[in-house]
C-alpha cells in the first residue's frame, strides 16, 4: 500500500495527476527514509531537513504536518505493509498542488509515501571492490538548492549511466568550481592521516542526515579530526581512504579511484560507531 495525502491506497490503484508539478516542472522535494523494527531511524533529523527543504522551496506547510502526525503516518504504512519487525526504506515526497505552468496557482502541497523492504536490518560493511570515477560531463551547482532533496536529479541519472557503461560502481560530483561535491547517491569523506575533510554545503553539497550523524561521531574520537571544506580532485589520490554516505547504506568504503587503491580501517570504526547511535537514538 502507499499513502497519498493521508489515504492508504492500494499499490494497483494508486495515480497521480498527468499536470502533477513534480513530474511537469521538478517542483517537488522527498526524504528517504529508514525505519528498523518500526523506529524511524533519526527521525528528528529528517523531519526537520524536510522543513527546511519546503521552506526553501516555498511550499506552504500544513498545520497538521507536525513530527509525530507525519512519524504516525510513516509507520502505519510500514504497519500496513507488514514491515513493522523488518527494515524498511521510506520515500516521503511532497510536491505542489497542480496548475500555473512555471508559476504555481497555489503554495499548497500534497504527499506520498511508499515504502519497501531493505534486507539487511542495520548497517552492515561492504568491504568488495568498490571503483569510482569523476563524472565531469554535467556539474553541481553550488548554493542553497543543490543542499536540499528535491527530484531535479539529471546530473545524478546522467552520473549514473555513465557509472553504468564504464563498470564503476558510483561517480564522483564536482560543481563549477571544479571542486568534488558527493557521489551520486551520498556524501563524500575523504581521509588523511587523523584528519577527515568532507565537502561544505556552500558548494553545493546535500545536507545529508547521515552527514550530519558523521560529522557529530568523528567530533567525539580524539584520534580524528574533521573539516567541512572544499575538496579538490587532485587530493583524491593523496586520500588515505575515501567513502561515501547515505541514510540507507550508512558507510560505503570506496576501495579504489584511478590507480590509487584504499584502506577502510577509518569507514568501518565510523560505521560501528553510527549503528550504536542508530539502535540508541
Amino acid at each position: 500500500m502507499v499513502n497519498i495525502n493521508g489515504n492508504l491506497v492500494e499499490n494497483s490503484n494508486a495515480t497521480i495527476s498527468v499536470s502533477n508539478r513534480g513530474l511537469a516542472y521538478g517542483d517537488s522535494v522527498f526524504e528517504t527514509i529508514r525505519v528498523i523494527n518500526g523506529k524511524i531511524i533519526f527521525w528528528e533529523d529528517h523531519y526537520f531537513r524536510l522543513m527546511s527543504s519546503m521552506r526553501i522551496m516555498r511550499m506552504e506547510i500544513p498545520a497538521n504536518f507536525s513530527p509525530e502526525y507525519l512519524e504516525e503516518t510513516i509507520l502505519e504504512l510500514v504497519k500496513q505493509n507488514d514491515l513493522i519487525n523488518a527494515s524498511a526504506r521510506i520515500r516521503f515526497t511532497v510536491f505542489r498542488t497542480s496548475g500555473g505552468y512555471y508559476r504555481p496557482d497555489s503554495l499548497e502541497i500534497e504527499y506520498i509515501v511508499t515504502s519497501e523492504k531493505l534486507q539487511d536490518p542495520f548497517y552492515l560493511l561492504n568491504s568488495g571492490a568498490y571503483e569510482v570515477e569523476l563524472f565531469k560531463d554535467h556539474y553541481i551547482t553550488s548554493g542553497l538548492l543543490s543542499t536540499i532533496k528535491s527530484n531535479n536529479r539529471a546530473v545524478n541519472v546522467l552520473g549514473s549511466i555513465f557509472a553504468k557503461e564504464n563498470d564503476y560502481a558510483n561517480c564522483l560530483l564536482i560543481n563549477e568550481n571544479k571542486q568534488v561535491v558527493e557521489a551520486l547517491n551520498g556524501n563524500i569523506f575523504l581521509v588523511s592521516g587523523n584528519k577527515i575533510k568532507t565537502p561544505s554545503l556552500k558548494d553545493g553539497a546535500l545536507n545529508g542526515v547521515t552527514r550530519k550523524q558523521i560529522l557529530s561521531i568523528v567530533a567525539t574520537m580524539s584520534d580524528l579530526e574533521i573539516e567541512e571544506t572544499s575538496i579538490s580532485p587532485f587530493e583524491l589520490q593523496k586520500a588515505d581512504e575515501l567513502f561515501i554516505s547515505n541514510v540507507i547504506v550508512g558507510v560505503q568504503p570506496i576501495t579504489k579511484y584511478r590507480k590509487k587503491e584504499f584502506r577502510n580501517s577509518v569507514a568501518k570504526e565510523v560505521l560501528t560507531k553510527l549503528n550504536v547511535k542508530a539502535r540508541l537514538g
